[in-house]
């Protein structure tokens, strides 16, 4: 298995691992103060030294978040990915199981929406009817109409925790 945290030296400023990694300058300084990227080392004038360790744990972190990944999903397969065994393997796949589990459920959500705004919008083409379906439709209260996703303070969905740039 090919360790992502593997270090190796190079001296990038923060800038150039941003254009190198595709991921935002502030991202980077979150995912350092959170600590899911170890703090680089400086140079001799005191800046940031980056280097490919910190290119490939962005890169990984990137593409994680990309597919839905908690950041502690993502810690605990940061961790994983230092290993080299079938159970490193195993608990890297129980981990994604449960995250499909998610996505398929957001998936069966977004349909729901999908149909329920459909109608709405069938009914508006249609006419006739005194008011507006889609606004009687968006005043109606109860979630037997919509299972909508659900967001909460500890949500995953990528965007929401207050400080979290991405």
């Amino acid at each position: 298995m090919h360790s992502v945290t593997a270090r190796q030296t190079a001296a990038w400023q923060i800038g150039e691992l941003s254009r190198r990694t595709g991921v935002n300058i502030e991202t980077i300084r979150y995912y350092e103060r959170i600590k899911m990227v170890p703090a680089p080392p400086r140079s001799a004038n005191g800046r940031r030294a980056y280097g490919v360790a910190e290119a490939r744990i962005l890169s990984f972190i990137r593409r994680s978040r990309e597919l839905g990944f908690s950041l502690d999903e993502i810690r605990a397969l940061l961790v994983l990915s230092a290993g080299d065994s079938h159970e490193v393997c195993a608990e890297a796949r129980e981990l994604a199981v449960g995250h499909l589990a998610e996505v398929r459920a957001k998936i069966a959500d977004l349909c729901a929406m999908e149909r329920v705004l459909a109608d709405a919008v069938q009914r508006c083409d249609v006419g006739g009817a005194p008011g507006c379906p889609l606004i009687d439709t968006l005043s109606r209260r109860g979630p037997q109409q919509l299972r909508g996703p659900k967001v909460s303070p500890g949500s995953r969905h990528r965007g929401l925790h207050p400080e979290d740039p991405t």
